[in-house]
């Protein structure tokens, strides 16, 4: 671990000596009015005054001609990768609709299940023999729904829950907001299907889909400059990578231990 540590901090070193090589072989410059413009974007995005930044400054250990420089090295280097990465970046309609159509878990449209249920409860003190007994009485109310009985009337005959009266709605809930177990059973019912019987941790129930509703989508041209970032983004750094792993080759390094 010690040595993978020490690699890697060494290979960080040398990409931010071949930065800096890079930065001043093509003459690549940041003047005060620069990072004056930058520190006061900072401020006004965290509502700082210019005394609250020097006291957060002050808590890490920083003086202001610190942290102007740090500023400073930070736009130099994103001159750098604008220069020889950004401005050969296209993205094309073709790229962000691909990125859409496979990424439906994130723009298409949700299912949400609605729910009933029938509960009986176990106390909680409950002895083995009676909670068989109160198993055996789900087991009937089950047996009893797959004779065609109305879910409906067996919520207000048998279930416990305090939603009886109300019909034992449970509401509308995705997938993931469920149990595993519940979930599992969930994914591949119907409308008007029911589950068998559940033993959990507030009672033995059996839950009925009432409807499953499909929530729309988010539209192409809605979420098309947030893909068009996020493809960006993602080959800036491959790109970045690739042109540092060039850079080393071209180099010459010497590691004096």
């Amino acid at each position: 671990m010690l040595f993978k540590v020490r690699e890697d901090i060494l290979n960080q070193l040398i990409d931010q000596k071949l930065k800096d090589q890079e930065i001043k072989r093509l003459r690549i410059n940041i003047d005060e009015q620069e990072i004056d413009q930058t520190i006061e974007r900072i401020k006004e995005a965290n509502f700082y005054t210019d005394e609250d930044l020097r006291g957060v400054l002050a808590k890490d250990g920083l003086t202001m001609k610190d942290y102007r420089e740090r500023i400073k090295e930070q736009m130099l280097r994103t001159k750098l990768v604008n220069l020889k990465i950004r401005s050969k970046i296209v993205i094309t309609k073709e790229d962000i609709t691909s990125y859409y159509k496979n990424h439906p878990d994130k723009y298409g449209g949700k299912k949400k299940y609605h729910l009933y249920n029938i509960i009986i409860k176990v106390p909680l003190f409950a002895g083995e023999k009676e909670k068989l007994k109160i198993k055996a009485r789900m087991d009937e109310i089950y047996t009893e729904l797959n004779t065609g009985k109305s879910f409906e009337t067996m919520i207000k005959s048998y279930s416990e829950s305090s939603l009886g009266a109300e019909g034992g709605d449970l509401g509308l809930f995705r997938l993931d907001e469920l149990s595993p177990q519940l979930r599992n059973t969930i994914k591949d019912m119907k409308a008007g299907e029911f589950t068998p019987v559940f033993d959990t941790d507030q009672g033995f129930q059996i839950f009925f889909v009432k409807e499953i509703v499909k929530t729309s989508g988010k539209p192409l041209e809605e979420v098309s400059p947030e893909i068009e970032k996020i493809l960006f983004n993602e080959i800036v750094e491959k790109k970045f990578q690739s042109w540092i792993k060039d850079l080393r080759h071209q180099s010459v390094i010497k590691i004096i231990k």
